[in-house]
């Protein structure tokens, strides 16, 4: 016999034992929570609902239900989207051309990264007010672990996290997704189970009735090239999945074989890291023409070097792999790494490691965008050691020093390398 179910009402905060006719004993709300192990699930996914259009939204109260995009010119790609615009099939991500097909009626916003960071910093107060625990993923939304808070907080993390919820929605303006489980996967997955305005719970009993119905690109890390593998073997949902040992997952998949036998059954001992450093620093640009010029290409590629090694620099990191990523005119994404035998800072580094990749793929090919990343971070100390394999190394670290104490002190456009401008 399963134990009583708890109940935790989302609008006056109470907690009960049982809610007869589905509405809070003591405000008649229907917005309850009711789960066996809502007292004793610790762990948090809070994911604000369509942030950058709901802040676009909160501000300009006019266009309240008009579907609202936000992205930018006809060759960018959807940054948000309100849920109405999702209703006719746009996304986040989706080129803007196609976008605006599927919603012409559609308002479009430019982002402003500067405003949605701002509003996201209050909503990330909000929560380390609740556990020094939380482990931000974006601008919007955060892992928290609310273990040993019950005293604190004089209640369950449920209800901590319903009182969060109104107050994210009283002071902000926005709403917020909550997922509360055993572990941060299955919390991830919970938040997406009842957007907008959701709070879902997966328990034990939910790894064993609900987990094995659900398509494996539930699972972090299975995109769309690892769920064609996965299909090919019959795989398609995690039950499927489960029917394969960890041995044979391993064989065929290496250290990602492990990941999936464990998430699988709902195992994940990732502990929730405060401020966990990035793992990668990029950056892109998309051309207003597609190009497959190879001196275009890095012509383009140069100015986002730079805007890396800053990158790396201001936040004292160094990078031992660099990634090109080159995305077609018919937006299939290409991508070439190499690992460097030891970190850099330097753009110059980076450009040079970048640059026999790019010739290699201007093989008459058109590419709509270019980008730029160094990965598999290290500290900002290890950059760039003096090396009799590169002895002009040390040169270009004092160059590229004057070059950053320039425009510290004249602006970034105060001096620029030759390469930025076309030959000729």
């Amino acid at each position: 016999m399963d134990p009583p179910a708890t109940t935790v009402c989302r609008d006056c905060f109470a907690l009960t034992v049982e809610a007869p006719g589905g509405r809070c004993p003591q405000c008649r709300s229907p917005r309850l929570v009711t789960h066996p192990e809502l007292t004793r699930l610790t762990r948090a996914h809070v994911d604000c609902d369509a942030f950058y259009a709901s802040v676009e939204k909160r501000d300009h109260p006019e266009l309240a239900d008009r579907p609202v995009i936000v992205g930018g010119g006809t060759r960018g790609v959807v940054a948000a989207c309100c849920y109405i615009a999702r209703i006719y099939g746009v996304h986040s991500a989706m080129p803007m051309f196609k976008a605006r097909q599927r919603c012409p009626d559609a308002v479009i916003i430019r982002p402003d990264m500067a405003r949605y960071r701002r509003e996201g910093r209050r909503i990330r107060e909000m929560m380390q007010a609740l556990t020094p625990l939380v482990e931000p993923l974006s601008v919007d939304e955060a892992f928290l672990d609310l273990s040993g808070t019950e005293a604190l907080h004089g209640g369950p993390p449920a209800q901590t996290l319903t009182r969060l919820a109104a107050q994210v929605e009283r002071e902000v303006g926005v709403t917020v997704s909550i997922g509360l489980s055993l572990n941060k996967f299955l919390a991830k997955v919970a938040s997406d189970l009842d957007k907008p305005r959701g709070f879902a719970c997966l328990g034990r009993r939910e790894v064993e009735s609900f987990l094995p119905e659900q398509p494996v690109r539930i699972i972090p890390g299975a995109g769309e090239s690892l769920q064609g593998h996965l299909a090919r073997l019959g795989i398609g949902y995690v039950g499927d999945l489960r029917q394969w040992s960890e041995p044979e997952l391993v064989a065929r998949f290496g250290s990602m074989g492990q990941r999936l036998h464990a998430l699988a059954r709902g195992h994940d001992d990732r502990p929730v890291k405060p401020d966990a450093p990035a793992k990668s620093i990029s950056a892109e640009t998309t051309f207003a023409e597609d190009t497959g010029a190879a001196g275009v290409l890095l012509r383009r590629l140069w100015p986002l070097c730079e805007t890396v090694a800053r990158r790396l620099k201001d936040s004292d990191r160094a990078g031992h792999t660099v990634t090109l990523k080159l995305k077609t005119a018919n937006f299939r994404t290409r991508t070439r790494r190499q690992t460097l035998a030891d970190p850099t800072q330097l753009a110059e580094r980076l450009y040079r490691t970048a640059e026999p990749m790019v010739r290699a793929a201007a093989d008459g090919t058109a590419f709509r965008l270019i980008g730029i990343g160094a990965s598999d971070l290290a500290e900002g100390a290890r950059a760039d050691p003096p090396t009799l394999l590169d002895p002009e190394r040390s040169r270009t670290a004092r160059v590229e020093a004057a070059i950053d104490q320039v425009r510290a002190k004249l602006g970034p456009d105060a001096i620029a390398k030759g390469r930025v401008w076309p030959s000729g």
